[in-house]
């Protein structure tokens, strides 16, 4: 199995512009700039290769985590996960990520505190994404909710 996009820039690293293409069509043409990606924290001006590593994180822990709950016969109502990110300045020049911060909230009938985190902190530690991630600092909180 093979996924695959593709990134076209045109310009300089600053005011230059680019745009990605999914295999799926999920992203087609969809902007991406210097700005996007490190000036504008609102997030609002395009797409940057953070935020979809962030939903490429959390999208994969929540059907990690799927997967255990069932096994365990407690299949979730409602997982929802978020992933942060961060990105910074590196000493020496230019940026680094250095972590991606997950957090969860789960919906999930009859299962212990215990056992939800238990399988929680397996799934971030399991799912394809996280492994990958192994260069940087993967963290989660969950909670039942």
């Amino acid at each position: 199995m093979k996924r695959h996009a593709n990134a076209v820039w045109q310009g300089a690293l600053v005011d230059g512009k680019g745009t990605l293409d999914t295999q799926s069509g999920a992203f087609s043409k969809t902007p991406y700039s210097f700005k996007g990606r490190f000036q504008d924290e609102e997030g609002k001006s395009g797409t940057n290769p953070e935020e979809l590593m962030a939903a490429a994180h959390a999208g994969c822990f929540a059907m990690q985590l799927s997967h255990y709950l069932a096994e365990n016969g407690t299949p979730a109502d409602k997982l929802d996960a978020k992933a942060v990110v961060n990105v910074q300045e590196a000493e020496g020049g230019g940026f680094e990520i250095t972590e991606s911060v997950l957090t969860l909230v789960g919906s999930v009938p009859g299962i212990s505190e215990d056992d939800f985190q238990r399988l929680a902190k397996q799934a971030k530690d399991t799912c394809p994404v996280s492994k990958a991630y192994g260069a940087i600092k993967v963290t989660l909180d969950a909670k039942l909710g």
